[in-house]
């Protein structure tokens, strides 16, 4: 087998593989953006809130990177069985996920370090920014069902008339 030819046919093998849970991709891209920009956002909170809000939204941090792991998880077992158990698992999870943030924002609210509003602040503003951010990277094609190839992201394609 040639050389390049092998090359070509692994490299496509691994990328073919990686495509077979594109929740877990997804998530996982998401969560590499949301610790680049996290010491950015902490910073700030830093210079306004002090550290009890620093701490604060760490939490919040957290709770999100968490409910993103928790979703693609339950999509990812889910969409193994049955088309059903993918929409019973996007809808009931959301509702599951949504409780246990409410269960835990409730059981911080009793430290003596808790600020409300940078946690409010961090957790709606962090799932909201990175949903929209990952937007841009995500292939809306069935050849690549999660993120699609960098190649195909840079193209520029001419307007037919």
């Amino acid at each position: 087998m040639n050389e390049k030819l092998a090359e070509r046919f692994f490299s496509t093998r691994k990328n073919v593989d990686l495509n077979l849970e594109p929740e877990r991709g997804i998530v996982a891209d998401m969560l590499r953006r949301g610790i680049k920009i996290a010491p950015l956002w902490l910073l700030f909170v830093l210079l306004i809130w002090g550290t009890d809000g620093v701490a604060s939204a760490a939490y919040g941090i957290a709770l999100v990177f968490a409910n993103f792991v928790a979703a693609a998880a339950l999509l990812t077992w889910a969409g193994r069985i049955s088309p059903a158990a993918l929409m019973f698992a996007a809808l009931g999870g959301f509702i599951l996920r949504l409780a246990a943030l409410t269960v835990a924002v409730i059981a911080a609210s009793k430290i003596g370090v808790f600020e409300p509003a940078p946690l409010g602040i961090t957790i709606i503003v962090s799932h909201l920014g990175l949903l929209v951010w990952e937007t841009r990277y995500v292939s809306l094609s069935l050849a690549y069902p999660g993120l699609g190839p960098t190649h195909l992201a840079q193209k520029k394609c001419k307007e037919m008339k």
